[in-house]
């Protein structure tokens, strides 16, 4: 890799042939070849996927493939409201500004002077006495001074905070997908935890009467103290979950009420009413790889790092160049004011000055070895981001797979579990079998519930991270 070349263009090796990847910001002219800086090849697409235009991150709502107005909410809330989102925009208008104050130096400066003095000269500092020589004057006038970027030391600087403008954009637009992906996957997890308790609560209603029937065949002298005992064990079982599901419940309203920026008082009421979970999806088109290095932020902001330390090095070379500058003064001074715009009394001077600064103890040398080592580091910080995404993407599909497999399953055991209770607590009304095989039922349906519900949760919430992944909608 050399890097004694501005950065140019990143050619991305796909399948079927080379992609070239050319931000603005990295561009070169027509016919220069371009640095290589992905070390691998990337696939040429995921599986069963379709071609796929996706829309710029601002563009996305994602979200509302759910079906859930209460989410809709929420995120909308929270892109207004969040402290992060917040600061990741102060830090943009803060990159805007360090450009207006590189721009500023295409301009002269100008300054402005009054004033009045009086001065002494003593007479008597030589070997010979003499009167001492007085004077007083009035004096105004106005100084400029002017670098004039000839050898482009101010365009480079320029480019490097155009590079960090772009580095704090796709900061803004990675907080924004962190953000609603985060608010995405709590308020999933805030009704996996009522539908939960609200399994337990009809499983506790189902308990109740096993229970009493229990104590009836007890009385009735066809059972005994035990079965009785068994069955308050399943029952107080079931219903000591309650309390830490509320824990859950609140704890996870609270957390969304953090992640919109709004005070829990004023939240947490109203996500508290019992909800449901989004009915399951099934897989969605995710694109192709290079779809997903144009949209993710972090591959757009190791991208725009590349650029701006590409342009530091720019700047860094600057420093062996001259600096050609002009400085220069007008006014006017005199003893008395009225003649202080006489023909006789105009001061001025103009001063080009051409600076070359020849040996600096090899200082710019190293600054121009610190700007390529940090390319260098720039690019395997590229290179980790790309293998990094295509990980997370990969992962996400296959957990979101394995989830809509595994609530098949679960929605067969489900229905199996349903059929052994009913036929176990039948066969025990007849006293054909033992209660213990009543209460191995119930506990077996009631876990199986609970599964059933996590599993869509965290299938959705594998959908959530896929999004994430492919750095939002799609």
């Amino acid at each position: 890799m050399n890097l004694h070349r501005n950065l140019g263009k990143i050619i991305l090796t796909a399948g079927l042939g080379v992609i070239g990847f050319a931000p603005a910001a990295m561009a070169q002219k027509a016919g220069e070849s371009g640095e290589s800086y992905l070390s691998s090849p990337i696939p040429e697409r995921w599986l069963y996927v379709p071609d796929h235009q996706q829309t710029a991150p601002s563009e996305d709502r994602w979200w509302k493939e759910f079906g859930d107005t209460t989410l809709n909410s929420l995120i909308s809330v929270a892109e207004k409201n969040n402290y992060n989102v917040a600061a990741a925009m102060k830090r943009i208008q803060l990159a805007n500004k360090e450009m207006d104050i590189t721009r500023a130096g295409y301009y002269p400066t100008l300054g402005a002077s009054a004033g009045w003095t009086a001065s002494q000269q003593s007479g008597a500092a030589g070997k010979t006495v003499t009167p001492s020589v007085s004077s007083s004057a009035f004096s105004a006038g106005l100084n400029m001074s002017w670098e004039i970027d000839v050898f482009g030391r101010i365009k480079r600087q320029l480019d490097a905070n155009k590079a960090s403008l772009n580095v704090s954009r796709a900061d803004y637009d990675a907080v924004l997908v962190s953000l609603c992906a985060n608010v995405a996957k709590t308020y999933l997890q805030l009704r996996t935890y009522q539908m939960q308790y609200q399994v337990s609560v009809e499983h506790i209603a189902s308990q109740e009467k096993v229970l009493k029937i229990a104590e009836a065949r007890q009385e009735a002298g066809i059972g005994d103290m035990l079965e009785v005992a068994q069955a308050k064990i399943v029952l107080y079982s079931t219903q000591s979950t309650l309390p830490g599901l509320e824990s859950s419940i609140r704890a996870t309203a609270n957390a969304l009420a953090v992640l919109t920026g709004v005070y829990p008082a004023k939240l947490v009421p109203e996500l508290l009413v019992p909800g449901v979970l989004p009915k399951d999806m099934g897989m969605p088109d995710v694109g192709v790889p290079i779809d997903l290095l144009r949209r993710r932020p972090d591959v757009v902001e190791a991208e725009a790092q590349l650029a701006q330390y590409a342009a530091m090095i720019g700047v860094a070379k600057s420093d062996f160049l001259p600096v050609l500058s002009i400085n220069g003064s007008i006014g006017t001074s005199a003893h008395r004011f009225d003649n202080m715009f006489g023909s006789h009394s105009l001061d001025y001077s103009v001063a080009p000055t051409l600076s070359w600064t020849i040996f600096d103890g090899l200082a710019r040398n190293a600054k121009v070895a610190e700007a390529k080592i940090q390319l260098e580091e720039a690019a395997d910080n590229y290179n980790l981001t790309v293998l990094n995404a295509i990980e997370e993407v990969e992962n996400a599909i296959s957990r979101y797979n394995a989830c809509l497999q595994e609530i098949d399953w679960l929605k067969s055991l489900i229905e199996q579990s349903e059929k052994s209770l009913e036929l176990s607590l039948d066969l025990y009304k007849q006293g054909l079998t033992a209660f213990s095989n009543v209460v191995d039922a119930q506990q077996s349906y009631l876990e199986n519930q609970n599964s059933l519900v996590a599993a869509r949760g965290d299938a959705l919430t594998q959908l959530v991270n896929l999004y994430q992944a492919m750095g939002g909608g799609y």
